[in-house]
């Protein structure tokens, strides 16, 4: 049978996200540094210094040690680190949740700051008309900020769930939120073991995004392999004619 839906990772398969995450690292902490400096006043240690953005990435780390099944909420996880560290900086618990809250907000103003693919937009505004799409990704992109949700019947946040790929469950979430059967359903995504081979287990067709020009290797039933993302059309057109004959 032909496919009816099809679901994709977000970062590093709709858009190249290694230099998008470079600069929102240390940006989104030194714009908080500044302005928890500028609170405190002059007389105080600087944030930075006290606290130089390799010990908040040490906080984040022992978090998902302290709570493993929030390790994959990662919005919770930054969150909640730049809160705990602005404690022990000095701040009272309210004033650190409220610069913590703002710290956060920053860093995802930040983080949807990508350029997509752009082929990107005209594939979905294709295949929207004859697919039900849905996104399944580890990360905390909202898709609302980048005019994309309206493509999608299905938005899945893995880590929110407590379930990061390559767990099963947001993939059967997926699949039967869209309404449909594995075996019917694509997945697209940029990772080996968190996308193409969790989604091929459970009878889903794959696509691999192989970004990273890792090459070529052997591949499972069901699994293609791309180097970007501008291939997938003709992989759908494959599997749609496969289908038919």
């Amino acid at each position: 049978m032909p496919l009816d839906a099809i679901t994709f990772d977000l970062d590093d398969t709709l858009w190249h996200n290694g230099p998008v995450m470079a600069h929102a690292e240390p940006a989104h902490y030194q714009w908080l540094a500044e302005r928890v400096d500028a609170h405190r006043g002059p007389a105080a240690t600087p944030l930075a210094e006290a606290f130089p953005l390799e010990a908040y990435q040490s906080v984040r780390a022992s978090l998902m040690q302290r709570f493993p099944l929030s390790r994959g909420d990662h919005s919770w996880i930054r969150e909640r680190a730049m809160r705990e560290l602005l404690i022990e900086h000095g701040l009272s618990p309210d004033e650190a949740a409220q610069w913590a809250a703002a710290g956060f907000e920053h860093f995802m103003t930040l983080r949807h700051e990508v350029a997509l693919y752009p082929e990107v937009v005209p594939m979905f505004d294709a295949w929207a008309r004859r697919y039900r799409l849905g996104i399944i990704t580890n990360g905390n992109v909202d898709v609302r900020r980048l005019s994309l949700d309206h493509h999608f019947d299905v938005i899945i946040l893995a880590g929110e769930m407590h379930a990061s790929k390559p767990d099963p469950r947001p993939f059967l979430s997926a699949v039967a939120q869209l309404g449909t059967q594995p075996y019917r359903t694509l997945h697209v995504g940029d990772n080996w073991e968190e996308d193409v081979l969790a989604a091929q287990r459970l009878g889903m067709h794959a696509v691999w995004i192989d970004a990273k020009n890792e090459g070529e290797r052997e591949l499972p039933p069901r699994v293609h392999r791309v180097t970007h993302v501008r291939e997938l059309p003709g992989i759908v057109a494959q599997l749609d004619d496969e289908a038919r004959q």
